[in-house]
């Protein structure tokens, strides 16, 4: 791990986080929880396996995660997020709202995976009226698929499939992260590919936090 040799806590923090892959490592610990180095290598196309184990390992010397060998059935070692390594998920979320505004071109050869799609709405929404009835929004987008549970004043997601959703949003990524984000009305939406079958209504209870910081900043 090189370091930019600067008496500066940002300099410092990026000695640590700064290189190539490693954030994405910890996005991925982040939204899985622990995982398998498989795991870690499926969830980030474009790494080579040597790579990914010199990163982990540098995490792991950082004391940003740990390593565990789970027992029988799965008897493998899983790596996990340490508290200082969960500590990095407002940094995380703070880069990602700040990067949605270079989501509007979707490049052909860019990857996308379900739990990417789950994380948007999780953090980036947040819950209009919790005073409303739960509810539940299907997303679909390039065959990835994912659920947003809303209720209680929380907005909840995870991978896969809704038995009885009130509310199905079916298009391209660009298409149904724009539109859970804020960056594309429904009207738009549904112009450049959107799909909507059940409740647009509910379309409301999810307030993107885009529009919070907008009127913040009007005040």
């Amino acid at each position: 791990m090189r370091s930019y040799g600067q008496y500066c806590s940002i300099a410092r923090a990026l000695d640590v986080v700064g290189d190539r892959w490693t954030l994405l490592i910890v996005r991925e610990l982040l939204m899985r929880g622990p995982c398998r180095f498989t795991d870690l290598k499926n969830g980030l196309p474009g790494i080579a396996a040597n790579l990914l184990s010199g990163r982990l390992k540098e995490l792991e010397d950082a004391a940003l995660i740990s390593r565990e060998d789970a027992p029988p059935p799965i008897a493998t070692t899983l790596y996990s997020l340490t508290e200082n390594g969960l500590a990095l998920e407002p940094v995380l979320k703070a880069l990602g709202l700040w990067g949605l505004q270079y989501m509007a071109v979707e490049r052909p050869d860019d990857a996308f995976q379900a739990q990417w799609l789950a994380y948007a709405p999780a953090w980036f929404t947040t819950d209009a009226d919790p005073d409303a009835p739960p509810a539940v929004i299907q997303l679909v987008a390039s065959g990835e698929q994912a659920v947003i549970e809303i209720g209680e004043g929380q907005v909840r997601t995870r991978t896969g499939r809704a038995a009885d959703p009130d509310l199905v949003l079916d298009g391209p990524p660009r298409v149904v992260l724009g539109l859970l984000t804020g960056m594309i009305d429904i009207s738009g939406a549904t112009q450049i590919g959107l799909t909507v079958s059940g409740r647009p209504d509910l379309l409301t209870r999810l307030r993107p936090i885009v529009e919070d910081q907008a009127a913040a900043r009007r005040t």
